[in-house]
């Protein structure tokens, strides 16, 4: 099953149980401008109310760049707050991308730049073409890239990111995988084909451990360890009562696979 929902710059593609969200600027290297950003707001905020959507994959066109960044002609209105506003339209993006209960896969098929850095760390798990390059480059145009730090941190290593940050210099697909900002490397014929083996073994898992662990992950960031662990606990108690939970268990004993309750409430989580 296919069904899309076409823009002039981001593409929304429902295949099966999994959103396809694309950016589709290829002459600009996918730069990100308003309606860019605008367009994978709505895309991630969808993708989360849609029923039955186990996986959302955010690439971008072409196979030269996933992001370049902000749109260097728009940029001050991407990036400048308005003092009528509560936050950037990028920042407005980094948050409704955080917020998506759904596990997102990056597909990285070229040039990961600026922000596209901030698109790549809102990804759960990530597959990047062997001739992808990853920088941050700001500093080269006399800015640097604060709001991408927040994100960042708690995914480049903080050397490492300190490097990028100041130097303005990329690193390859080789350095990126060693340093764990993507899951694999492959060449550019191979990454449709490891994208979708590692859907397939998103979408037969519990859709609701999924969420509710996603939302566990996010809300511990930070946290020291025993409030985390406290957290947790209570988060654990719940999940197990769940009817995702008393599936997996009964299938387990019957040697069969799990038929999971895609119905979830608010919370996210879902009971017998």
């Amino acid at each position: 099953m296919s069904d899309s929902l076409e823009s002039r710059t981001v593409r929304y593609e429902r295949r099966d149980t999994v959103v396809w969200l694309t950016i589709d600027r290829p002459e600009q290297r996918n730069a990100l401008n308003l309606e860019v950003i605008a367009g994978l707001r709505h895309g991630f905020e969808r993708a989360a109310r849609e029923p039955g959507v186990r996986a959302l994959v955010l690439t971008g066109a072409g196979n030269k760049a996933f992001c370049a960044g902000a749109d260097l002609k728009v940029a001050a209105a991407v990036l400048g707050q308005e003092q009528t506003k509560e936050s950037t339209p990028y920042a407005g993006l980094l948050r409704a991308g955080m917020a998506c209960s759904l596990p997102v896969v990056g597909r990285i098929n070229g040039h990961c730049l600026a922000g596209g850095m901030g698109l790549l760390a809102l990804c759960d798990l990530a597959v990047a073409a062997d001739h992808a390059t990853f920088g941050l480059p700001e500093v080269k145009v006399g800015i640097f890239p604060l709001q991408v730090l927040s994100i960042l941190r708690r995914l480049v290593p903080e050397r490492l990111l300190a490097e990028m940050s100041f130097t303005g210099e990329p690193v390859d697909a080789l350095r990126a995988l060693e340093a764990g900002l993507v899951n694999y490397s492959v060449p550019e014929v191979q990454l449709d084909d490891k994208v979708g083996w590692l859907l397939e073994r998103l979408v037969d898992k519990s859709p609701n451990a999924q969420r509710c662990g996603k939302r566990a992950w996010r809300t511990i960031a930070g946290m020291p360890w025993e409030p985390a662990l406290a957290f947790l606990e209570g988060e654990i108690a719940a999940l197990v009562l769940t009817a995702d939970a008393k599936e997996g268990r009964q299938a387990f004993a019957e040697r069969r696979k799990p038929v999971w309750e895609t119905k979830a409430d608010r919370s996210g989580m879902n009971t017998a």
